[in-house]
Formats: C-alpha cells, sequence, structure tokens
C-alpha cells in the first residue's frame, strides 16, 4: 500500500494531486493569523498540563518551540510552505521539526475546526478594538472642528434642493451621532466576538477531560461557547462585523461625497488640502478630490465582501464545512479597508477650509426662510395648510418678479396676509431662521454648542 502524503492521512491511498493542494491552500492569506494561532496554542497546552494530560516537560518544551517559531515570524525569518494548507499545519509542522514527536501532543483534544474559529475571534478582538480606538479619533475630530466652526451659516438640503439654513456645525454634529452608532455597533458585536470556542474540537466536543474554562481564562474571554456544533460553524460574529463596517463605510461615503461636491467650483464651499488631492496626467489645473472618491469606491467593497459571506453561509449544512475557509479574505479585505479610510479620512477633516462667505451667501438663497415665514403667520392663528398656501403664493410671486423674499415691500406682501406686520422681515432673517430652531436637537447655535458640550463632558 502507498504512504499518503496528504496531513491527517492516514487512511488514504493516494497522495493529494497538486493542483488540489494549490487550490485549497489558504496559507498565503491566512498567515496573517500565526500570532493568534501561536497564541491559542500556548493556552491550550497550559491547560493540557494542568488537567496532566501532558508533563510540566512536555509543556515547556512546547511551549518554549512555539515562542521561538513565533519570534522567527515576527522576524521575517520563517518560510511558510504551501503544502501544508493552512496556518495551523505550518505551525505544527514547523514545532515537530523543532522539538519531535512531543510536538504532536498539541493538537489533543482540539481539532482545526475549533482551532481557527478561536484564531478568527482573536484576531477581529484585536482589530475592532484598534477600529474602535480609530472611531473615537474621528468623533474628537469632527466635534473639535465643529467648534470651531460654531458661527457659521450654511444652506440646508433636501433632495439637493435648498431647503432651510443651518449651522455648519449641526451638520457636522450629524456626521458624530452617525458614527456614535457606528461605535456603540462595534461595542455590541464585539460582545459576541468576545466568546471562546476552543474544546469544541471538531463538532461534538472531545472525550479527553479538558478544561475548558481555564483556557478561556488565559484568553482573556469572559465566555465559552455552550454548543460545540454551533461553535465551529459560527460565523454569524464575521458577518455581523462586516455589516457594522458596511454601515461605517456608507456614513463615511456621504460625507465624502459632500465633499466631492463642495469642494467643487459650483459649491465652493470648502477647499481640500494639497496634501489629500491629486493632480490630473493631461489638464494643470486640475485639483481632484481622489481620496474622498476612493473612500466612497471602497465602500462597494465592503458591500460585496458582506453579501460574499452571507453567500457563504446561506447553505452551509450543519457543523463545520470547508466552505468556510472563503471567510477570512472578505474578513481581512474588511478590516484593512475600514481602518485606512478611517485613518485618511480623519486626517482630511482635520485640514478643511470652509469657505465660510460663500455658505452664507448661498444660505440666503432659493428663498430659505419661506419656512420661517409660514411658521410666523402660524403663530399669528393661521392653520398651517393655509399658511402654507399662502406662502408658496408669495414664492411665486417672487420668482416671477425676479426678486426674494427680504426684497419685498410690506405692502406687496399684505397681498398675500392682511395682517403681517414689520417683524415678518426678521425672521427672513438667515441668522434668526437659524437661532429660532432652539429645540433640542434643533440647528440653533445655543442648542449645538450644548450638544458639544455634552459630548465632551460625556466623554470624561
Amino acid at each position: 500500500m502507498k504512504k499518503s502524503k496528504k496531513p491527517w492521512g492516514g487512511r488514504f491511498r493516494e497522495s493529494t494531486h497538486s493542483t488540489v493542494e494549490e487550490f485549497t491552500a489558504s496559507i498565503h492569506y491566512d498567515k496573517r493569523l500565526y500570532r493568534y494561532d501561536i497564541q491559542g496554542s500556548i493556552a491550550h497546552c497550559e491547560m493540557l498540563a494542568k488537567q496532566r494530560i501532558i508533563s510540566a516537560d512536555e509543556k515547556k518544551a512546547i511551549i518554549e518551540g512555539l515562542k521561538e517559531i513565533l519570534a522567527d515570524m515576527e522576524r521575517g525569518d520563517f518560510e511558510y510552505h504551501r503544502d501544508l494548507e493552512d496556518i495551523h499545519m505550518v505551525v505544527e509542522r514547523a514545532l515537530i521539526d523543532r522539538i519531535g514527536d512531543v510536538g504532536g501532543k498539541l493538537h489533543t483534544g482540539r481539532s482545526r475546526n475549533d482551532q481557527v474559529s478561536l484564531d478568527v475571534r482573536l484576531y477581529l478582538r484585536d482589530e475592532a478594538q484598534g477600529i474602535l480606538k480609530l472611531l473615537n479619533g474621528l468623533k474628537t475630530t469632527i466635534v473639535k472642528v465643529a467648534k470651531q466652526e460654531a458661527d457659521v451659516i450654511m444652506p440646508g438640503y433636501t433632495h439637493l434642493q435648498k431647503a432651510q439654513p443651518v449651522s455648519l456645525s449641526h451638520y457636522l454634529l450629524a456626521f458624530w451621532e452617525m458614527i456614535a452608532r457606528d461605535e456603540k455597533r462595534l461595542e455590541e458585536c464585539y460582545r459576541r466576538i468576545n466568546v471562546m470556542p476552543l474544546g469544541s474540537a471538531a463538532l461534538a466536543g472531545t472525550s479527553v477531560p479538558i478544561d475548558r474554562e481555564y483556557a478561556a481564562q488565559r484568553l482573556k474571554f469572559p465566555e465559552i461557547t455552550k454548543n460545540s456544533m454551533d461553535a465551529v460553524s459560527d460565523r454569524d460574529f464575521v458577518a455581523e462585523f462586516i455589516f457594522d463596517a458596511g454601515l461605517l463605510m456608507m456614513h463615511m461615503s456621504r460625507l465624502c461625497e459632500d465633499l466631492i461636491l463642495w469642494s467643487s467650483d459650483e459649491f465652493n464651499f470648502v477647499e481640500i488640502s494639497d496634501a489629500f488631492t491629486t493632480g490630473s496626467s493631461i489638464m494643470p489645473q486640475k485639483k481632484n478630490p481622489d481620496v474622498a472618491e476612493l473612500i466612497r469606491g471602497k465602500t462597494g467593497r465592503i458591500y460585496g465582501n458582506l453579501l460574499t459571506i452571507l453567500t457563504i453561509m446561506k447553505g452551509i449544512p450543519m457543523a463545520y464545512d470547508r466552505d468556510l475557509q472563503e471567510d477570512k479574505e472578505p474578513l481581512f479585505d474588511t478590516v484593512d479597508t475600514v481602518k485606512i479610510s478611517l485613518r485618511v479620512l480623519t486626517e482630511m477633516i482635520k485640514r478643511l477650509k470652509f469657505n465660510r462667505e460663500k455658505m452664507l451667501a448661498e444660505a440666503v438663497k432659493g428663498f430659505s426662510t419661506a419656512t420661517d415665514i409660514a411658521e410666523y403667520l402660524v403663530m399669528k392663528g393661521m392653520p398651517f395648510r393655509e399658511a402654507h398656501k399662502t406662502v408658496g403664493s408669495l414664492v411665486l410671486y417672487c420668482i416671477e418678479k425676479g426678486t426674494d423674499l427680504a426684497s419685498l415691500t410690506i405692502e406687496e406682501i399684505r397681498r398675500f396676509h392682511d395682517d403681517a406686520d414689520e417683524d415678518i422681515y426678521r425672521v427672513m432673517d438667515v441668522q434668526s431662521s437659524v437661532d429660532s430652531r432652539s429645540i433640542p436637537g434643533g440647528t440653533a447655535r445655543a442648542t449645538v454648542l450644548k450638544r458639544i458640550e455634552e459630548i465632551e463632558t460625556e466623554k470624561l
């Protein structure tokens, strides 16, 4: 009988076809899990020794071997062999090569099925913490800029048409609220990531008397999984993370879309720093908002990653299936994309230069205080529907005459409403319009500054 060259290949008569080895290998991307694979293996080894499944000397040899491998990997002085499929086999083979057959005892009481789930959870736990720090940095930057621009008035838009005047700070804090929700979602996701699956083995647990709680304690997991079949086949936490990342990228993309529009000559509301723009290969005058455009474009990658993981999961029978190997590339790409996008957007926002005068000038246009006039008439006792119609007729009159609301005489206004007084001109002023919206959540300067104070207090 021909001896099999397969890893774990005792029951096979033939070696793996070279094309299959290439097709099934994941080491070229899952090698980034090496720290977590060794971290989990050390904790597992400590647990095996505690349970007297391996001896103290065996424990010492295994842990010293694992630490040597880690040191070589950290230095970049380690050769990864593709024929060993994945990071788990690479580490185990290197360990056996260094310390002999005793290295084969490390796999007692576990399977690659629970091992890979552990590695991904350890990895994502660290990355989620790093992303939370980046989110906090973006939130802090937004608040700082909002505080600096507290006196700036700009046109607010609906349907990309001028709607009502708002403060620039209020606009910026809208994105703070979005990012704050992203932060809370990721914090909640983190709790579901932070559950230890080790000890679930292939799918049914193990008859070896391991101590899962001890291993969890060594790895700083607050809880362990409750069902071994679910534990090895669960990638909900991966899908949830990518979904949360998709919402975060969508929020960043919306901000970037506004900055792209605002930096055009047609708006001229903001100048993006030269450090975050690029030139044209043919047009010398161009200053293109490529960084903002790339964040907007990379958002689609995250959506694709979410669809990938959901499609992988939708038809998998219980419990572990090799399809789950395909979870890592979309996950790794999502992590990398979100991190660089957060870093570059935060730095870009710090260097924005707002054209305050242009924003104010545009806020006056487009009959932006029409709603204020309607609300003025309501306070005079007119039903809102009638006030809406009256002001609509007044706007049409201005359009036909080629003028704006503030330029109308009181006599012209009284053609549409007999009881209008001179104080109606006060509500046509954009500053008064903004300051009048002082209800909680409104755009008034005092309200916005109060919200900034609340945010800064909460951070303390």
